[in-house]
């Protein structure tokens, strides 16, 4: 079996691999990722010389040679992870969000269309539905209506129904899914929890946005694998699946937790201008995929032990991503003074 991943050198999307590449010896995984500045391949150091691994480097926005490596590998299944994801980058340029979410996506869905796909599994993001509000008994469905309200969340709405459109049209097999928020292992670290494990470790300010009350519900990665994983076996031709980790929290409450983890005051918070359009609460109801059989297997408090633990063993990877042009990008979004 042969399945492409595309963004495979990315947050989720490296962890996937991973998962496959261990759970399947017998499957082919194909990495696609261009390697823009989110994308590492240091992350795959202990796969990369195992048989059933293979990385591509390729734009999926590039045409020509998309169309080119479908016709050569006749993927069995695509798994498409590959796209832009920073909100606060989206607010800024929204043009590569377009160019990388929306022209990408039908870019592969073109070549998947042209050859014998037996599934593409599209990935994205609860954001598409819009904001619920602080009502802890109002959840996201898959009916909720999409409602986006970044550039961001924008691109993947777009994408998603492109997914949808190629499916009632053209019958192309697929299933979408719809994660929380994930943290965990390599997680990039322009984002919430990664960015405050670093700072906190080096008795740097850590931002955040507005109050603080922002609720999202927080997904661990490997629970979100394991969702796909299942998805891209069982799940129903058309189908859409939300994937939720019964984990919500407000921005405040994580950066605290993690600041109190690691014996550090909460003078290190600072409250800086809220970001443009910024959602008050995602929520997740995850019924359809636990009929299915999916479960979350970690509770927040234990995939965040693990995930502060992770970055505590690992931080010569997370210290270089945070130097030059990072941090001058860090610096220009925050306006804070060090």
């Amino acid at each position: 079996m042969n399945i492409l991943v595309t963004g495979g050198a990315g947050f989720i999307g490296g962890n996937f691999v991973q998962f496959m590449v261990d759970k399947y010896p017998n499957y082919n995984i194909y990495n696609l990722d261009l390697l823009t500045y989110a994308g590492d391949l240091t992350k795959h150091k202990h796969i990369e010389n195992k048989g059933n691994y293979q990385f591509i480097r390729a734009d999926i926005t590039d045409r020509e040679t998309i169309i080119s490596l479908f016709e050569q590998k006749q993927f069995d299944y695509v798994v498409h992870f590959a796209a832009e994801s920073h909100v606060d980058r989206s607010i800024t340029d929204p043009g590569i969000f377009v160019k990388t979410n929306v022209v990408g996506t039908q870019v592969i869905l073109d070549a998947s269309k042209a050859i014998n796909l037996t599934k593409f599994i599209h990935v994205s993001t609860d954001e598409v539905y819009g904001e619920l509000d602080f009502d802890p008994t109002t959840f996201f469905t898959e009916e909720t209506p999409l409602q986006p309200n970044s550039p961001y969340s924008a691109s993947k709405a777009s994408s998603d129904l492109l997914v949808r459109a190629y499916h009632e049209t053209y019958g192309l097999p697929m299933n979408i899914t719809r994660c929380s928020n994930n943290y965990g292992p390599y997680h990039f670290p322009e984002k919430l929890i990664p960015l405050t494990i670093s700072r906190v470790l080096n008795n740097e300010k850590v931002p955040v946005y507005g109050d603080g009350k922002n609720i999202r519900d927080w997904l661990h990665v490997i629970d979100h694998c394991a969702a796909i994983d299942l998805v891209l076996h069982k799940g129903l031709n058309g189908e859409v699946y939300n994937v939720g980790g019964h984990n919500e929290r407000t921005n405040l409450e994580v950066v605290k937790t993690i600041i109190q983890a690691l014996g550090k005051s909460d003078n290190l918070i600072e409250f800086v201008k809220d970001r443009l359009g910024h959602d008050k609460r995602y929520a997740i109801d995850p019924t359809r995929l636990e009929k299915l059989g999916w479960k979350p297997t970690y509770t927040f408090e234990t995939g965040i032990a693990q995930t502060i633990q992770w970055y505590l063993d690992n931080k010569e990877w997370w210290e270089q991503i945070i130097s030059g042009e990072y941090q001058n990008y860090f610096e220009k979004q925050y306006s804070i003074e060090e």
